[in-house]
């Protein structure tokens, strides 16, 4: 049997507190674009949920063994740094068919991305080991799409109560099982997971080789400079406003308070105008994945 990754969440405490890996949030909670849903995160998933979209891979990458079975993939065809839109479609195409798919949609897709991930496992070569089967691995990048998620929802709609945040987090628990996650390895509660994150985040660690890889993504240059160099001043502005300090620490990335006022700001207006744009916009993108992975299942196209 592998070792673990982790100490038992309930037998240790962390050294490391949200302090240092969750980004700082101090907006209230916004009663026009808030009381309208429930808290659930079938309600965060409208086209802004994926403005950190960068950063949540670089947060994915934070644990080696998901950097290097990224960075030495053997899966050509969807190599971040080859094929940067593909990755991206079936990255937004786990997140709808996880948290709205049926069961025979996500059963369609585990078994895609299961035919891919047979391929990454470490080699002789590889400076750590790993295995994309391997649970505690899907389970911390389950973990990094969750907190991607809910930061965007509480910029755009403010802090949650305790129940509020308990309810979104239950209502996340197919990011992980949607793979191989099995139920009980989720952490139950909101303040257990929690606890798993600060624990979990204690693992990340970024070599000079991942660091070069990861400023790279930063930095969108796996994309043609054409459509690149008009946008990536705000979109190097949203990935660093989205990771927790702890990256930016070990990314060498400058951030400030006037910074973090200023990206706190970008999402008040943002929440102002997005609350006139009708459901069939801001779910558009999510609603548009949907209907590609049914077209793709019913005509028996390549899923991923």
């Amino acid at each position: 049997m592998a070792a673990s990754y982790l100490p038992s969440i309930e037998d240790t405490e962390p050294e490391l507190t949200t302090r240092r890996t969750r980004i700082q949030i101090t907006t209230r909670k916004r009663r026009a674009t808030s009381l309208r849903k429930p808290a659930r995160i079938q309600e965060a998933i409208d086209f802004w949920s994926f403005a950190g979209g960068a950063a949540n891979v670089v947060m994915q990458l934070g644990w080696p063994e998901v950097a290097y079975g990224v960075m030495e993939s053997k899966v050509e065809s969807g190599a971040l740094t080859k094929h940067p839109w593909k990755r991206a479609r079936t990255t937004g195409q786990y997140l709808a068919v996880a948290i709205l798919g049926t069961d025979e949609e996500k059963a369609a897709f585990r078994e895609a991305v299961n035919s891919a991930h047979r391929h990454v496992r470490s080699d002789a070569n590889s400076p750590v080991k790993y295995n994309a089967f391997n649970r505690e691995l899907q389970m911390w990048v389950a973990a990094c799409l969750f907190v991607g998620i809910e930061d965007m929802h509480l910029l755009l709609h403010g802090q949650m109560t305790e129940d509020e945040a308990e309810e979104f987090y239950q209502s996340s628990k197919t990011l992980g099982t949607t793979l191989q996650v099995p139920d009980d390895m989720w952490p139950a509660t909101r303040k257990d997971f929690d606890r798993y994150w600060n624990l979990a985040c204690q693992r990340i660690v970024i070599d000079d080789t991942t660091c070069d890889f990861l400023n790279d993504l930063v930095d969108l240059k796996m994309i043609n400079p054409l459509i690149r160099l008009p946008f990536v001043n705000l979109l190097r502005f949203l990935t660093i406003g989205s990771l927790p300090p702890i990256y930016r620490d070990q990314l060498g990335l400058e951030w400030t308070e006037d910074d973090r006022r200023r990206f706190q700001h970008l999402f008040t207006f943002v929440s102002v105008v997005n609350k006139f744009l009708p459901k069939s916009i801001r779910f558009g993108g999510s609603r548009m994945l949907m209907r590609d992975l049914r077209r793709r299942m019913k005509h028996d196209k390549a899923i991923i």
